[in-house]
């Protein structure tokens, strides 16, 4: 009952601002596309008889599924925190499990709601073809999870919405950029390539790319199981967290 209540909260919290939580990211990821097409097509080609136009669309509907994700949990829990009403769900017979599912599950909800906008309406203007759709449906639902994780992480540990805004900006915009939605790692210098496999949200968006095309930098089960163990990382230190009461009780 706890988990379900909270869950129903959360979904009706996005739901009743739709323009804003989701019309806006698909018109931002429009711009992507038609932008970044149109100077590029013709001129790169990452996997061979790829338009650069199909290729970049699965990085943007997983960008947006990302981002979408992390927004929802950090920035729910940062305003019950600033305006207090926190304390209505900490008195409630919820336990510190149903509390990290719930949220989690909302962020899933509105990340993959989002990214199905994205793909709808993006696929309008280029030719895609799902080649693997398990492993397409694999990466959207762990990587939904991952960063609706960290956004509930980011929201307990913050204080403030300009603490938020840091993460957000400093943590989770340079992780989604430099991912390789809008390239190959292998385009880029061997420093950077390097670098680049330290940043859990490259294996997200590659492996979730593989669904469409059957091709990828990395396996996609190697990227599957590094999505996975992130998760487990990040679920746990929220976990510890929620039942420690860190910054919601005290």
């Amino acid at each position: 009952m706890g988990f379900t209540t909270l869950f129903r909260k959360e979904m009706l919290r996005f739901l009743k601002v739709s323009v804003q939580t989701v019309a806006a990211p698909v018109l931002t990821s429009a711009l992507y596309l038609v932008i970044f097409g149109q100077v590029f097509e013709g001129r790169m080609q990452v996997f061979e008889g790829v338009r650069y136009a199909s290729f970049l669309v699965p990085g943007l509907v997983m960008m947006s599924v990302l981002q979408n994700a992390f927004a929802n949990s950090s920035s729910s829990l940062i305003q019950s925190k600033i305006t207090g009403n926190i304390v209505f769900i900490l008195l409630a017979p919820i336990s510190y499990l149903e509390f990290f599912w719930a949220y989690v599950a909302a962020s899933v909800a509105r990340g993959l709601a989002v990214g199905a906008c994205v793909l709808a309406v993006t696929a309008w203007f280029v030719e895609l073809r799902l080649e693997a759709p398990l492993w397409t449906a694999a990466f959207a639902l762990l990587g939904a999870a991952l960063a609706g994780a960290l956004g509930l992480l980011a929201g307990i540990v913050s204080e403030k919405i300009d603490q938020l805004a840091a993460f957000q900006n400093f943590v989770i915009l340079p992780l989604t950029m430099l991912s390789g939605v809008f390239y190959s790692i292998h385009s880029l210098p061997p420093f950077w390539r390097e670098l680049s496999h330290a940043n859990p949200f490259f294996y997200m968006i590659d492996g979730f790319r593989y669904g469409f095309f059957g091709a990828a930098d990395v396996a996609p089960g190697v990227s599957l199981a590094l999505v996975g163990a992130a998760f487990v990382a990040v679920a746990a230190a929220c976990l510890l967290l929620l039942k420690s009461g860190y910054k919601l009780r005290t």
